[in-house]
């Protein structure tokens, strides 16, 4: 039996380079997170100072909570819209708007973020001056700048798994008497959850991540935590920021292995069932 060829000598050297100068640099912050010295280059000996001096400040702590507040709530919103949007792309035929609906829906992934939270500002002023709402820039407004462009990131991953699904399996399913609303809980929702997963992810990141767009709407009281890391950076980079950033980096790669795990498990479920 012919054994497959392994990966070339010059692709495992291309790859490990490109690992290494992706993860290298998130390495030497994670370990320069334990220095005890005040300057973030050079280093003193270890020491966990930073950390209690991250969990000390309250204007990092407070802009940390509001972030996580904020990139939850965007998350769950922008699947429950970025799911029907990709069930009314994949799934209508008869739709006439259709393209213009598509193109509407994904415009936000080729607009320039300063051109999105530009324009958001303009309507949020010009809503507030014609009818008193929103009262004030804060959480609500940075919400919804948010959802505006994390849900053309869950469309595009929605669609796609959607356009995979095998329709045999809900059209047999309604054949045995399911409704249109059943079916998708029965049997899309569960096939797609991986996806969801994924999408939920995907917009988590990305609003816990935006400066530009959360920089035009967030009001004098709302400020986001890569706002403040911006300004502290700008006036010098504190040793805080590094401890801040391990934090995050620790975090996200505890719930992107656990998404994982889930996802093959789901997938080795599915390779066990008969047929």
């Amino acid at each position: 039996m012919a054994q497959s060829p392994g990966i070339p000598r010059f692709s495992r050297i291309c790859l490990s380079l490109g690992f290494f100068f992706l993860y290298a640099p998130m390495v030497v912050l994670i370990v320069y997170s334990f220095n005890a010295s005040e300057r973030v280059n050079i280093w003193a000996g270890f020491s966990t100072r930073w950390y209690g001096e991250l969990f000390r400040d309250d204007a990092m702590m407070s802009a940390m909570w509001m972030s996580l507040r904020l990139a939850f709530a965007t998350a769950t919103v922008s699947v429950v819209f970025g799911t029907l949007a990709a069930l009314v792309l994949t799934r209508v035929r008869n739709f006439r708007t259709k393209t213009l609906f598509g193109g509407m829906v994904t415009a936000p992934l080729v607009m320039p973020d300063v051109i999105t939270g530009l324009s958001l500002l303009l309507l949020f002023v010009g809503m507030a001056n014609t009818l008193g709402w929103p009262a004030e820039r804060g959480f609500l407004t940075i919400w919804i700048a948010h959802v505006t462009f994390c849900m053309a990131f869950v469309t595009v991953v929605m669609s796609s798994r959607l356009r995979e699904l095998d329709r045999s399996l809900e059209e047999a399913a309604m054949d045995l008497g399911a409704s249109r609303l059943g079916t998708f809980f029965q049997i899309t929702l569960p096939i797609i959850t991986p996806a969801l997963a994924s999408g939920w992810l995907l917009a988590f990141t990305l609003s816990l991540d935006d400066l530009v767009i959360a920089s035009f709407v967030a009001g004098p009281a709302s400020t986001t935590l890569p706002m403040v890391v911006f300004s502290s950076v700008r006036l010098g980079l504190s040793p805080q920021v590094n401890a801040l950033a391990a934090l995050l980096i620790l975090s996200v790669t505890a719930v992107g292995m656990l998404a994982y795990l889930m996802t093959l498990r789901d997938e080795r479920r599915r390779q066990r069932q008969p047929g």
